[in-house]
């Protein structure tokens, strides 16, 4: 099939280049004149494992191809696809629709022939049926229908999640855009993809609400890491316990410093706000944006707490600012929010991540950038852990040991283990298990 793709952002370039990776040719469309030359040099704008070599393979082979002209590349397109942000409208929590209107806007003008719309981006109940609208009276020559078609992609393992799904879903009212949808996804059906077809509204709404719940579950054992530290609970073995249990599982269950990215904050918000609109209270989800929040503040606190009440001049080592492992996002990190709050208080920060550099440095002001783990904590009074890289999972605490000032360890993500830090001489922080296990219980960092 021929496929466009507007948008070569994060949803947009994995979604066009694992689409023409299953043989359908795509040409992927993007304003930016500067990233359209870098995508056509191979230079890719993000990072996620195994996506630059599958965008090189296909634009080697002719199915994959970038544009700045988007009139030129609808004219043959069987599906054109709309996968352009959606951020959070400044003040009230609403996604900012108006890119994607004015994407249907454009294509429909352009198309002298009929066609199917496919919104990828993330939008609200009854987005599509309002783009339907548009396109229409932007030509009222054509049939343009429009189809909702979430994605599910997971930062440092989309191209996996494109490959192989746990659903696809669709919401349509047109049997002609079904049929052409099918046949778009005809790939999966070897894989035996789970395919749920619903109508745009209940499809929009698919998207949102697994968002929010994930993201309820994150709050949730935050939540119970708090009660763990004062009652003497594990919360490790806790989200153990309730994983066991096949009505709960065990994914998201993780105690941290909270949520971040490019979707859970974003996406829960803009659901409460649509929620609203209906006259509806989303009161667990609320919860949920308020609690992600205040955890974050909590973090700093327990920083602060574990280098003895003071950190004023104070140097700390940061490892990990991007949201997650394996992306370079760094779009509401927490690990920003803990790091802006700690200099504030005129903390001297010395942070380290393999990939977050670039999108974190402009926000992070006179913090010192390390060229390593090791670089990072050199004089520093304290090492913080916040986002879990494979390379911070075995570090040489020895090593460590000689270039702090103290052996002082803050890890917000249970790397390590409490009694083996103890072993090493740390004293050691961590997150719903003992507030304090190490040499001595009062902390060298003071």
């Amino acid at each position: 099939m021929q496929v466009v793709m507007i948008g070569a952002g994060y949803v947009g370039l994995v979604s066009a280049t694992c689409f023409s990776e299953f043989g359908h040719s795509v040409v992927c469309v993007d304003s930016n004149q500067h990233r359209v030359d870098a995508l056509k040099s191979g230079q890719i704008p993000i990072f996620e494992p195994g996506l630059d070599e599958l965008v090189a393979c296909n634009q080697d082979r002719g199915s994959l191809s970038f544009t700045t002209d988007m009139s030129k590349a609808v004219q043959q397109a069987d599906v054109i696809f709309i996968a352009v942000g959606t951020p959070s409208r400044r003040g009230d929590g609403h996604a900012d629709l108006s890119f994607v209107f004015q994407a249907v806007r454009e294509v429909a003008t352009a198309l002298d022939h009929d066609a199917v719309i496919v919104i990828k981006s993330t939008v609200p109940v009854g987005t599509a049926a309002k783009a339907e609208a548009i396109a229409r009276k932007a030509n009222a020559k054509i049939k343009i229908d429009v189809v909702s078609n979430p994605e599910f992609l997971r930062e440092g393992s989309a191209v996996e999640d494109f490959m192989r799904p746990d659903r696809i879903v669709i919401g349509t009212n047109s049997q002609h855009a079904e049929s052409v949808m099918r046949h778009l996804y005809r790939p999966h059906y070897l894989n035996e993809t789970p395919m749920v077809i619903t109508n745009p509204e209940s499809s929009e709404l698919i998207k949102y609400a697994s968002n929010a719940y994930l993201a309820s579950r994150v709050t949730f054992i935050n939540e119970v890491a708090n009660l763990c530290e004062r009652c003497g609970a594990d919360v490790q073995t806790v989200a153990k316990g309730m994983g066991l249990d096949g009505r709960i599982g065990s994914k998201f269950l993780h105690a941290g410093p909270g949520y971040g990215g490019s979707c859970f904050p974003k996406d829960t918000r803009a659901l409460v706000q649509t929620a609203k609109d209906y006259g509806v209270d989303l009161n667990i989800v609320q919860s949920a944006v308020t609690v992600n929040e205040e955890r974050k503040l909590q973090m700093v606190d327990k920083i602060i707490s574990a280098c003895g009440g003071n950190v004023q001049n104070k140097t700390l080592a940061i490892l990990g600012v991007a949201f997650k492992p394996n992306t370079d996002d760094t779009r509401e990190s927490p690990s920003l929010k803990i790091i802006r709050t700690l200099q504030s208080k005129s903390v001297n920060i010395r942070v380290f991540d393999p990939k977050g550099r670039s999108m974190a440095e402009p926000e992070l002001g006179d913090a010192y950038w390390a060229n390593d783990t090791y670089d990072a904590v050199a004089g520093a009074d304290a090492v913080v852990i916040i986002t879990e890289w494979n390379e911070f999972r075995a570090l040489d605490m020895a090593r460590l040991k000689v270039l702090l000032k103290a052996p002082v360890m803050v890890d917000l993500r249970n790397i390590y283990q409490p009694k083996e830090m103890a072993a090493s001489g740390f004293d050691y922080f961590s997150v719903g298990r003992e507030t304090a296990f190490g040499a001595s219980k009062l902390s060298k960092c003071a």
